[in-house]
């Protein structure tokens, strides 16, 4: 019987660096899927920006794999039904994915996926991504892991496939999207992978040379940042093909032996540096799914919960809390669907500290406004940045300081704050001192007792970082020293590392 394969398209859409298309090629006949789930489409961190971005990129894509001669199937529907009704008409024998982290809605879905097609008798291959370990049991030796991985050769591109024939493609379901009631969504980026591409040249041939000094202000980020958050959490372009790019140009500045091209490659550095981080922090998610919903430390379970103020939530979600530095993002970020990652963190802190609020309501209206939402990422941060975790310093910020910092003549608070000064603007929602005491005091009567020490110990073993198994030439820190700390240690961030 010949073999018959259906690669499987969720968040990975693209032709380069793609395992299970690279392996399609193989097989006498094969098709491509793209499901728009509902699961998705009604899940409370789906928003109408992150719809249309993916259907600029499927259409893109479809019409990339048309040329090769592979179908792109686009359905609607749960899976596994929509996998069922489909083997009827195109029998295949091997489903061919990526593993994907995702929220818990999708780690069910794949978990039903596996059990239809063990039932079915359907060969399920899945490959990873990016730098997140299924089934890893320790971090150690994570980071050196994750090198060998991103150093590894690019998967090629296959000239052509052997596409089945007479499959009905289907169209983009725009009909029950409308349904599930989301608003207009916001300008987006340019789609197709060649748009991804030209961001990612652009960056580290020109922008990237101010990327330290410029990715901290909301006011220089724009252009300083890379931008290509998006085009990852989509899948456009692979993270290996963005560490392949950095490393070469690093490589090539570091050749010319010039002041200015190490000082690029110095800026340079830093940014690699980071996409380490994103996968670490995806991690945390694929080892531990719950902490989409549930505190990383349960030692901090309803510490904030009782004393959730809606009021303030929504005056933080619409840009109306008295605090211009903070109004001044979250309107920024309603609008355009990006913010600066400082300025980021800024927000979480403000509602987890002068607001007193429970990180996941704020985090689900985050998670609708960011195009670039990472499940992983976003939830391991919206902990982080609430003190949940019990492994990191306590990051509070001051939006004024942030404001001094980053906006200093005040050009981008008048920009999205233009009533900032008259009396139509509103008086602070909270007294900053007051707050900050009780939320240290509050902290603080967990985080210093035995029992939140010996859940850091467990959270530290599970999820804390790990620089064993790096290349000798990766600048290593010396470990920090951790000491019983008070409420009064608890200082408002100024300069951490972004």
């Amino acid at each position: 019987m010949h073999r018959l394969a259906l690669v499987w398209f969720k968040r990975d859409l693209r032709m380069a660096d793609h395992a299970p298309l690279h392996a399609a090629a193989q097989y006498p006949a094969a098709a491509a899927l793209y499901v728009v789930e509902p699961q998705w489409v009604h899940s409370p961190e789906c928003d109408a920006q992150h719809l249309a971005f993916a259907a600029e990129q499927v259409n893109a894509l479809c019409s990339d794999l048309t040329a090769r001669g592979l179908p792109l199937l686009i359905r609607w529907g749960s899976m596994p039904a929509v996998l069922a009704a489909l083997r009827r008409d195109f029998p295949f024998t091997d489903l061919l994915s990526h593993e994907e982290t995702g929220p818990l809605w999708s780690f069910a879905r794949d978990r039903a996926v596996s059990a239809w097609c063990r039932s079915v008798g359907v060969c399920w291959q899945q490959w990873p991504q990016s730098g997140v370990i299924r089934g890893l049991r320790t971090r150690d030796g994570w980071a050196g892991r994750w090198q060998e991985r991103m150093d590894a050769p690019l998967v090629s591109v296959p000239t052509r496939w052997a596409g089945a024939a007479g499959l009905a493609t289907g169209a983009w379901p725009q009909r029950e999207i409308a349904s599930a009631g989301h608003g207009r969504a916001r300008p987006l980026p340019p789609a197709g992978q060649a748009a991804a591409y030209r961001t990612l040249e652009r960056f580290l041939t020109e922008r990237a040379a101010r990327y330290r000094q410029d990715l901290s202000s909301p006011l220089t980020a724009p252009e300083g940042c890379s931008r290509l958050s998006p085009y990852l959490a989509f899948g456009l372009l692979s993270m290996r093909q963005v560490h392949h790019a950095t490393e070469a140009r690093i490589r090539d500045l570091l050749a010319e032996r010039s002041v200015s091209a190490r000082r690029f490659a110095y800026s340079l550095r830093a940014f690699a540096a980071r996409l380490r981080w994103h996968c670490h922090f995806m991690q945390k998610l694929e080892s531990e799914p719950h902490i989409e919903v549930r505190n990383v430390a349960r030692v901090y379970d309803g510490l904030r919960e009782g004393h959730f103020e809606p009021r303030y939530l929504e005056a933080w979600r619409s840009g109306q809390t008295g605090y211009p530095m903070v109004d001044a993002c979250m309107r920024c970020l309603n609008a355009t669907g990006w913010l600066n990652f400082r300025m980021r963190a800024m927000l979480v802190s403000f509602a987890a500290y002068h607001l007193w609020l429970h990180w996941r309501e704020p985090g689900l209206h985050l998670a609708r406004q960011f195009l670039d939402f990472e499940p992983g990422i976003h939830w391991s941060q919206m902990q982080m940045q609430s003190g949940t975790t019990g492994i990191n310093a306590l990051r509070i910020y001051s939006p004024a300081k942030q404001q001094r910092d980053h906006d200093p003549r005040g050009e981008f608070i008048h920009r999205w704050v233009p009533e900032y000064g008259t009396s139509a603007y509103p008086a602070p929602i909270v007294e900053e001192h007051d707050a900050l005491e009780r939320a240290r005091e509050r902290m603080f009567s967990v985080r210093n007792t035995a029992a939140a020490r010996e859940e850091a110990a467990r959270v530290q073993h599970r999820h804390g970082s790990r620089r064993s198994g790096l290349p000798d030439t990766q600048r290593r820190r010396k470990p920090a020293t951790r000491a019983r700390t008070s409420p009064r240690q608890a200082t408002l961030f100024t300069d951490e590392s972004e």
